[in-house]
């Protein structure tokens, strides 16, 4: 089946009625976007990481109880630039492209020696991100390609550069009531120094300037390492706090800069220092100032944050755990070609853990005791010495990826969280929803179907944090079957419809869904 992921897609532009089964609730109205990789090979070539696939984007519009579907590629300047050569000719993070074949040297020592910092892709193919009324293609580069939501029509392109010092930036921002978005990019050796930025766009912006022409730096934190910044794939927000984990998987920028000239791809300038702790930095919202107490915890890799909230004098965050960065080579496309039943034992599963930071001072607390008085977990932060905590997290749940909550709370004590389960493979066959108080998992799956990360969708007015429906677009592969969008009721886990789409899904990313 996982061949199946990397063949070329096909896009349908125009709009076009899905088959339903079972009755889509008429309170679902808008569209849920999803974003993922299309395109796999141009002419001769072929991309080495199912990552680096050109964006294919999808819109499925809910209302009145119908759903139409449609596809299109984004038009990126990658797009355009790889079909016009009829060959990959701009670089992704796991395949090295080169506009000569030759692989000429002087063109390569020209090349390094005009970029530091190289420039990147924008094939925006992870995930969408609203900044102000727009809807912009994302990945994790400065670039990002405004949308039309409706028609999947790609506009302007955006370098966050114009606007402030980031050369890598987020695909998760967070949002808060009013529509705000808050964001954070790494800015590599401006003036000497290596920092993380943490910005806000406001909600409302003229209709005549881009929402980022307003945007306001909340704070910067100051890299470990002049040239070795840490990944990040997300981070945490509460209500007064960020949550900014500065892992043990950093980019080495000086082999990023002659990667083009030896010859071997970004991914590979990826450093894993397993010997280094994890730091988590706790910053206040109102002030831009980090907390004086140092919490760090052991060797650990997050791509995806849950949760944050506040808590009885604590700051507690849930996220998906590993112990190495093992999980991004299992999507190499020969490795993805090698998988038939199992890849057991061959990468770092995901672990669902929970950490607590206690906000409160530790004079006058003994080294050696635990700081953590919550009853609810068995999260500890315990003294090393003055002001600085060992964390160690409580571990709610094994095998568990693709997090997704009722964002109405996000930032606030939740119960139930939606993603998928893995067990044997990194690629998962089950969809699910986890109750953090109980444990009690629900799950979905039908045989030779293939679930996307889920997106729950909270009823207008619900009772419940779980009242509402979870969408996931699932790949069927069974003879003479369509693929679908499947809705599950958020409290029962029961399917309530599936969407028959027949021009074809493909193994996506993420999602986001547009009320209206």
């Amino acid at each position: 089946m996982a061949t199946n992921f990397c063949k070329n897609a096909e896009e349908h532009p125009e709009p076009l009625k899905a088959e339903v089964k079972g009755s889509i609730p008429s309170w679902l109205q808008g569209i849920l976007l999803r974003n993922g990789p299309g395109i796999f090979s141009v002419g001769d070539t072929s991309y080495d990481h199912f990552f680096d696939g050109m964006a294919i984007m999808h819109s499925f519009n809910f209302k009145d109880g119908e759903m139409t579907h449609r596809s299109r590629f984004l038009r990126s300047d990658t797009y355009k630039a790889n079909m016009t050569a009829n060959r990959i000719v701009v670089s992704e993070m796991g395949t090295m492209a080169y506009p000569d074949p030759s692989k000429n040297f002087i063109v390569k020592a020209i090349t390094f020696l005009n970029h530091t910092v190289p420039d990147f892709t924008d094939n925006g193919a992870s995930n969408f991100i609203k900044y102000g009324n727009d809807i912009f293609a994302t990945s994790e580069t400065n670039y990002i390609r405004k949308i039309d939501p409706v028609t999947l029509e790609t506009q302007d392109k955006v370098d966050y550069l114009k606007y402030l010092p980031v050369n890598l930036v987020s695909s998760h921002p967070h949002y808060d009531k009013e529509g705000n978005a808050y964001n954070m990019g790494t800015s590599v050796a401006e003036k000497g120094k290596t920092k993380y930025l943490l910005f806000k766009v406001p909600a409302v912006s003229s209709s005549d300037k881009p929402a980022l022409k307003n945007v306001e730096v909340l704070c910067t934190v100051p890299c470990r390492s002049l040239l070795q910044p840490s990944y990040y794939h997300s981070f945490g927000m509460t209500e007064n706090y960020f949550i900014f984990i500065e892992q043990p998987l950093k980019l080495d920028i000086l082999k990023m800069a002659t990667a083009y000239m030896r010859g071997v791809n970004w991914a590979s300038c990826l450093k894993f220092s397993p010997e280094d702790n994890t730091l988590i930095h706790l910053i206040d919202r109102k002030t831009g100032k980090e907390v004086e107490t140092k919490y760090y915890t052991g060797t650990m890799i997050v791509y995806h944050h849950v949760n944050a909230f506040e808590e009885d004098g604590h700051v507690v965050f849930d996220v998906i755990t590993y112990k190495d960065n093992s999980l991004y080579d299992m999507f190499y496309l020969s490795k993805l070609k090698e998988v038939t039943s199992s890849q057991e034992d061959k990468y770092s599963k995901p672990s669902y853990r929970r950490f607590a930071l206690p906000l409160h001072s530790d004079k006058g607390i003994a080294v050696g005791e635990d700081l953590v008085k919550l009853k609810f977990t068995t999260a500890s932060a315990v003294k090393e010495k003055e002001g600085k905590l060992m964390c160690q997290p409580e571990v709610l749940c094994e095998g568990f990826e693709l997090p997704r909550l009722n964002y109405d709370i996000n930032g606030k004590k939740h119960r139930f969280v939606y993603g998928n389960f893995v067990e044997d493979s990194a690629l998962s066959k089950e969809v699910g929803k986890l109750d953090i108080e109980t444990k009690e998992k629900l799950k979905w799956s039908e045989e030779n179907c293939w679930p996307s990360e889920p997106v729950f969708i909270p009823r207008p007015n619900g009772e419940s944090e779980d009242d509402g429906v979870v969408l996931t677009s699932v790949l069927n592969f069974n003879p003479g079957q369509s693929s679908f969008i499947l809705l599950l009721d958020g409290r029962t886990f029961k399917e309530v419809a599936r969407a028959y789409v027949s021009t074809g899904l493909h193994k996506d990313m993420h999602g986001f869904f547009i009320p209206q």
